[in-house]
């Protein structure tokens, strides 16, 4: 039968399904990598990144993990922040991320103590310059700190803080895009497999494309675009709601503190700002983002004000909701090539600290793309495998 006059699908070497930061990222490293030559499209259904996950996260940099896949991957996210004008630089226009180095204070109970050492032990030999602090030092470092309860702290001498997360994601998205990446509104509706690998993608606007790999960089929709391949992914999305409140008395400058509760409270832009993990059986749904007001009076302020004496007189000023990519098998990253199925790769389940593993996040799977393996950190611990096989890693200190 002629073929004649009958339309091919467009095609590309891969295509990276989610355009925020993680999908920028990957696109960034595999478009800069020497030795990949192919063609790379990102499809994001909302280039304005209103909603997305990255816009709206604290945009934290730290060290302070138990893992040393994610001490590591940090460590790399630090470098790579204070060398972003010179890398993501375009025309000799240069980003400015806005690092404000006030560094992690992490409190434990006593309960909490002894897991709180270790991972400081860690910390420090892989690089990170933590110090585990006696509540006496507590005392004679945060004069604003109430130490009921307190047996413990580690606070991050340097290499701390936080970034804008939105000029993190645009750098990332206009220096891929100088290197050749090409960057669509779409959306990824269907997923290709033929004889165990990646055939091609249906996309919303622009129909069927062929191509040879797909990155799920989806954020808290990686597990509903995992299920067009028909692959089981457990990652959804999890509400977070962030509350802006002023505070009557003045206060020196405070590290972004994390309380034994799992409060977390850190100043901004003259304000302050505060979260806490909602209950777990709360169901999530990403396109929710309304504030759960209950939280703050249930829970966030009364942890505050047991905490910090002067948070006692506080007024609530905004609240903001975002959702992390939560990753319900075991809170990490979940990186690399499917095991099964050739040409599918995923750079998923951060469940909140993604943005500051997004440089080495994006570096790996890139590695895997051009290269088939990992070339600089090994995070094959952090392997879709892992999750049949049940082998979780284990992460202490996930905010």
């Amino acid at each position: 039968m002629s073929t004649a006059g009958v339309a091919r699908p467009a095609t590309c070497d891969v295509v990276i399904a989610g355009g925020a930061v993680m999908g920028s990222a990957v696109a960034y490293f595999l478009a800069a990598d020497p030795d990949f030559g192919g063609s790379i499209l990102v499809v994001e259904r909302d280039p304005g990144y209103g909603a997305c996950a990255t816009t709206r996260s604290w945009g934290g940099i730290r060290q302070q993990f138990s893992a040393p896949e994610n001490v590591r991957m940090s460590l790399f996210g630090l470098e790579f922040v204070r060398r972003a004008g010179e890398l993501l630089a375009v025309d000799g226009v240069a980003p400015d991320l806005g690092f404000k180095e006030q560094v992690y204070l992490f409190l434990a109970s006593a309960a909490g103590r002894a897991t709180l050492a270790a991972n400081v032990r860690a910390q420090a030999a892989l690089g990170a310059q933590i110090s585990f602090l006696e509540p006496g030092e507590l005392a004679a470092r945060f004069s604003w700190l109430a130490l009921d309860g307190l047996a413990a702290g580690a606070y991050g001498e340097r290499g701390e803080g936080w970034i804008d997360p939105a000029s993190l994601l645009h750098g990332f998205r206009r220096k891929a895009a100088a290197l050749g990446a090409r960057f669509v509104r779409d959306e990824v509706v269907g997923v290709d497999i033929a004889r165990g690998r990646v055939a091609g993608v249906r996309l919303a606007r622009r129909g069927p494309l062929a191509c040879g790999g797909l990155v799920n960089a989806a954020g808290p929709g990686a597990g509903a675009l995992a299920r067009l391949a028909g692959v089981d992914l457990p990652v959804a999305p999890r509400k977070r709601t962030t509350f802006v409140f002023d505070c009557r008395a003045p206060l020196p400058p405070l590290p972004l503190t994390i309380d034994p509760s799992g409060v977390a409270v850190r100043p901004e832009s003259g304000q302050y700002i505060a979260i806490v993990p909602p209950p777990v059986d709360r169901e999530s749904d990403a396109a929710d983002l309304e504030p759960d007001h209950g939280l703050f009076d249930e829970i966030i302020w009364p942890a505050l004000a047991r905490r910090v004496p002067a948070f006692e007189a506080i007024k609530v000023t905004g609240a903001w909701v975002g959702h992390y990519d939560y990753n319900a098998f075991d809170r990490n990253a979940i990186l690399g090539q499917h095991p099964e199925i050739a040409g599918l790769y995923f750079c998923n389940g951060f469940s909140g600290h993604g943005l500051q593993q997004a440089p080495a996040a994006g570096r790996a799977v890139a590695e895997v793309i051009a290269h088939g393996a990992y070339r600089t950190l090994d995070l094959s611990a952090l392997s879709y495998a892992r999750i049949a096989s049940g082998r979780p890693v284990r992460e202490a200190n996930v905010v």
